[in-house]
Parts: C-alpha cells; sequence; structure tokens
C-alpha cells in the first residue's frame, strides 16, 4: 500500500463506527483485518499521547465523580462507556481507571492496588465485589476493540493461526524449517517464527528465516520490530523474511538489499538452494 493512500485510509477512518469499516474496505479493496489493523495501531498511537492526561489525579478525580453521580439501576453498564466517549479515551482503559481508584478508596492505607490483582479482575469482572461496577467494567471490556483482555486473547489467536498458516505453507511446499520453541530450546533468547534449515531465495535475495505478523505494517510499528527483532534475527541467522499478511506501507520496504525482504504473503516463486546449484552446473 502506497504511503499516500494510507494517509488517505487514515483520514477516512476519522471519526467512523466499525459498522461502516465494510464499505472502507471494499472502496480501498483492502479487508477488513488490514483496516481494524490500520485503525486499531493510529488509535493506540492517540491513546499513548493522551495517557499522561487521562491519568493525572485530577482527570482520575474528575472521572470517578462522573461515574458517581450517574450510577444508577437504571444506567445497565452504559455509564463508562458514555464517560469514555466524552474524554475520548478507550472503554477499557477507563474500566481499569475506575477500578483501580474504586479498589484504593476500598483499601484500609487507601493504596494502589496491586497491579496483578487489577489485571485478573479485568479478565473476569465476576469477581469485583461491587456488582454495578462489574457490569460496568464488563460492559467496557465487551464494547472496545482495541484494548482489554477479550481484544488481547483475539489478537493472540489471529497471531497464532497465522504462524500455523504459514507453518502449513512452508510443508507443503516441501521447505524444511526449525521452529520457533525448538530454537529457543538451544538457547537463543531472539528467534524468528521459522528458521530455515536450508536457504531460499526470493527475487534473487537469500532467505535463511521467515517472521510472520498478523498486522499491517505501519511506520512505528515496523521500526520497533526492525530494532527490538529484524536486526537481531539478522546478526544471527542472516538475512531473512518478513510477512505482515495484512499489509504493509510499500515506502517502508527499503532494506531488502541488506537483508530483510517484506511480503504480504508467502512468495510463489522462490528458489531453492538445490535449484541454484543445478543452474550452475
Amino acid at each position: 500500500m502506497k504511503l499516500a493512500i494510507y494517509k488517505e485510509i487514515l483520514k477516512r477512518l476519522q471519526g467512523r463506527e466499525r459498522e461502516e469499516f465494510s464499505g472502507l474496505a471494499q472502496h480501498y479493496r483492502v479487508s477488513l483485518h488490514t483496516l481494524m489493523s490500520i485503525y486499531s495501531q493510529d488509535y493506540q498511537k492517540k491513546m499513548k499521547k493522551t495517557h499522561q492526561r487521562h491519568h493525572s489525579v485530577e482527570a482520575v478525580d474528575d472521572y470517578f465523580q462522573r461515574y458517581e453521580e450517574r450510577i444508577s439501576p437504571e444506567t445497565m453498564g452504559t455509564v463508562l462507556l458514555r464517560i469514555a466517549k466524552e474524554v475520548d479515551l478507550a472503554p477499557s482503559l477507563l474500566a481499569k481507571i475506575i477500578l483501580e481508584h474504586h479498589l484504593a478508596l476500598q483499601s484500609a492505607e487507601s493504596e494502589a492496588p496491586v497491579r496483578s490483582y487489577v489485571n485478573q479482575l479485568l479478565k473476569d469482572p465476576c469477581q469485583i465485589p461491587d456488582p454495578v461496577l462489574a457490569n460496568e467494567v464488563q460492559q467496557c471490556i465487551l464494547n472496545d476493540c482495541v484494548y482489554g483482555p477479550v481484544v488481547d486473547s483475539i489478537r493472540h489467536s489471529v497471531g497464532f493461526e497465522y504462524e500455523n498458516k504459514l507453518k502449513r505453507i512452508l510443508e507443503d511446499k516441501g521447505i524444511a524449517f526449525i521452529g520457533e520453541d525448538v530454537m529457543r530450546a538451544k538457547g537463543y533468547d531472539k528467534t524468528p517464527d521459522f528458521k530455515l534449515e536450508v536457504p531460499i531465495a526470493v527475487d534473487g535475495r537469500v532467505v535463511n528465516w521467515v517472521e510472520s505478523k498478523a498486522s499491517f505494517g505501519d511506520e512505528l510499528s515496523h521500526r520497533t520490530y526492525l530494532r527490538d527483532q529484524f536486526w537481531s534475527y539478522w546478526n544471527r541467522f542472516g538475512p531473512g523474511m518478513v510477512i505482515y499478511w495484512f499489509g504493509f506501507i510499500d515506502e517502508l520496504d527499503v532494506n531488502a538489499d541488506k537483508g530483510i525482504v517484506l511480503m504480504d504473503h508467502f512468495p510463489d516463486s522462490f528458489t531453492t538452494l538445490q535449484a541454484l546449484s543445478d543452474r550452475d552446473r
């Protein structure tokens, strides 16, 4: 995807509801997975920029006061969702702020609750002693498409699904590989999803490993992956290939000659080392 199209999509996504994504996906001829990935990445950037403002003492007190003033038997789990929309904060993030503040007020020493306990309650709001708050937190988690334990589980499952898809492709094409678990058992700390036992060539470039990313490759995520993962793989195993299954910004594909090839699918055409050997005879 060209950078200009990516920026255009970002503008078109502003202020739109999820129900409208299908029409946009058809207009730009991209999958809903791609559109949702682009939206999620952009939304996460926005939340990171405003994190300090939403977590200030004044903001937390204000949000909690709004919650207490509006809560009633008739609200039926809608109060926090409405406040989240008013203050432009992800529902799950607001639910966590309110839950932490509630637990701190319930504590004899008014201390901040242990993070692991808060996360446990967010994963299972039924454990929250206050049934009204439990319902509010539950609704926030169920209605959040970017943050929260439900989204985290879905994201993990999708990542696993596409990793398995890549594994099946390698097996079907007869490409021998070593999996991530085996490499870690051998003592490697940072490992790609698949290390090829015999390199292949893609468009004349050697590929020793393949990494699966069930996401869209935007500038920030790709830069982070390069720093934290891809260059480490390159240092250990040589040149390799990254598959962004939901696409990537074309202008980011500038490291192919240095040893990191970007694709949005496993290439139909590639050359094995044996074929290269036979050709050179």
